[in-house]
């Protein structure tokens, strides 16, 4: 058993890792055909299950020796004291000096956790309890809009984390949705994006959710701004009505006020929720409207059960664990820098551009905990699309490229609506994918189908292309729960791995401060360009300035 690095030893000097790269060089040149001829109980070996997922990783390239000097490799990074502590509520969150608890904000009610003196799970549930009654007065029409008509539209107003998720979970549970009413959401500076979500609703029957932890983003106050003045002019009132027509979540009372939303209809969350992991948190308000309370509260007990799943479970038959490690060994070992995530499932379309965020915001660092520069790969570039979709555009690259890219198929036994053939013929297409990325076409097998010689080289696939297959019962709100904290986790076991703060984000803050800067010089057209730009910025606001038609100008 290893004995666990200090904070102090970066991952690639320990004898584990070194341990890990030396039997990389015996095993890197050995196709899947051969595993698989050599051993096919790793069929059946090389799978897992946990609340409600099952995972076959045997179409990577790993032995069992592999599996265990990955093992290895968690243990002496720290990944079980680190889980730990996150769960606890410690402080993990270093360079913000928070705790980091996404994972209380699906604890039952009967728990109780204090964190700094205060007791998370209550107030959790006292969040949950208010965004409940809120979300049944909206879908039986008890709460109205200023002109007493049913709320009938909802347009959540947010970027980022307060954005991303909600879209993608209203979208993957649209079948448990409110099919009464229309949900839509704005995340996008670009006036066409609040412009089309608004464009064919009746002003009457619209309300917005502002979704800003501090009130002042800029693209989301924007948005709220314009959606005030689209609702005011609509339905030619004064600010008054705005209160019947807006809510925020939010934890900045005096904004909330001064947008004139009342301060009774904020909901807050708390700073150890980042916003990437905050969907099952106050922001999940629109998805609430749209499922109802109790699928919400379903789709929590699908976050509980992976997250007991993750801290209770051998790292052996631990999903997290497993697909983390298989993300070293590709990302770290093979040198592999793009990981594809693709659901065969059209409700999970969004899931890949959410996961996006989840994987390099949270890991897209390059300094590790103690301040030294990591002399190692990070977070890799997530990619995907639903599948069949893929397979027309991008799935050539997947099979025939000169670039490998391990990929995560995701399918579900029965779809969630049935319709004729085409569940069975969609997951047909998920296992031959998976079969043929990892199995490919030999020559020999090609010039035996009778193809031309002139085409025997253009149609061999060399296949040893790795995937994961995921696969559920059935796509509801448990299972989706499920899903996302499953990802959550194995985000989490690559950052403590690398020894990196998964739970900051001050690559988001440049951009955004000197975004403010420029504004300012792109509005205020007759004050001189700052002198602090660099030439190029300076000469694009110069020419930006000079072509700009204002409307009405």
């Amino acid at each position: 058993m290893p004995t666990r690095s200090t904070a102090s030893t970066p991952i690639d000097e320990t004898p584990e890792w070194q341990a890990l790269l030396a039997h990389h060089a015996a095993v890197r040149d050995t196709h899947l055909r051969d595993l698989f001829a050599a051993d096919p109980e790793r069929a059946t070996r090389f799978t897992a299950d946990g609340a409600g997922l099952f995972l076959d990783f045997s179409k990577h390239r790993i032995t069992d020796e592999t599996v265990e000097l990955l093992l290895d490799v968690a243990r002496v990074a720290g990944v079980e004291e680190r889980r730990t502590a996150m769960f606890a509520g410690l402080h993990i969150n270093a360079t913000e000096d928070r705790a980091v608890l996404h994972t209380a904000l699906r604890l039952p009610a009967s728990d109780t956790l204090r964190v700094d003196d205060q007791d998370v799970a209550h107030d959790v549930h006292e969040v949950l309890d208010r965004m409940a009654a809120f979300a049944l007065d909206v879908r039986n029409g008890a709460w109205t809009g200023s002109t007493g008509k049913r709320i009938r539209n909802v347009i959540n107003i947010g970027i980022g984390g307060s954005d991303l998720g909600p879209a993608m979970a209203t979208q993957a549970l649209v079948h448990f949705s409110e099919r009464s009413m229309r949900f839509r959401f704005v995340s996008n500076i670009d006036g066409t994006d609040i412009r089309d979500a608004t464009a064919d609703l009746d002003p009457q029957e619209t309300l917005f959710i502002v979704a800003s932890k501090t009130f002042t983003t800029l693209e989301t106050l924007t948005n709220a701004r314009t959606a005030r003045d689209w609702l005011l002019a609509g339905l030619g009132a004064g600010d008054s009505a705005v209160a019947r027509h807006f809510v925020a979540v939010s934890t900045n009372a005096e904004q909330v006020a001064a947008f004139g939303i009342d301060t009774a209809n904020m909901f807050g969350f708390w700073d150890w929720v980042g916003g990437r992991y905050s969907m099952d948190s106050a922001i999940g308000l629109s998805l609430m409207v749209a499922i109802g309370p109790d699928d919400f509260r379903e789709m929590l007990a699908g976050f509980r059960a992976m997250d007991e799943h993750f801290l209770r479970t051998p790292f052996e038959r631990n999903l997290p664990v497993l697909m983390g490690l298989l993300g070293i060994w590709y990302g770290n070992v093979f040198g592999y820098q793009t990981h594809a995530v693709l659901p065969y499932s059209q409700e999970l379309a969004r899931f890949p551009a959410y996961l996006q965020q989840l994987d390099m915001e949270s890991n897209g660092k390059s300094v590790r905990l103690d301040g030294t520069r990591v002399t190692y790969d990070t977070g890799p570039i997530v990619w995907g699309t639903a599948g069949t979709n893929g397979q027309h555009a991008y799935y050539q690259l997947l099979h025939q490229g000169t670039r490998i890219v391990p990929a995560d198929l995701i399918g579900f036994v029965n779809a969630t609506t049935e319709v004729g053939e085409h569940q069975d013929l969609l997951m047909a297409n998920l296992f031959a994918q998976a079969e043929a990325l990892a199995f490919g076409r030999t020559r020999e097998e090609v010039q035996a189908a009778g193809v031309p010689k002139h085409q025997v080289n253009a149609r061999v696939f060399e296949g040893n292309r790795p995937t994961s297959v995921i696969l559920a019962d059935r796509l509801t709100p448990r299972v989706l729960g499920t899903l996302v904290a499953l990802y959550e986790h194995k985000v989490f076991v690559q950052g403590v791995i690398w020894g990196i703060d998964s739970f900051d984000q001050w690559g988001v803050e440049l951009g955004k401060v000197l975004a403010t800067t420029i504004a300012g010089e792109l509005l205020a057209e007759d004050a001189p360009v700052a002198t602090d730009h660099d030439p190029s910025t300076s000469a694009l606001i110069a020419r930006y300035r000079a072509q700009r038609v204002r409307p009405g100008g």
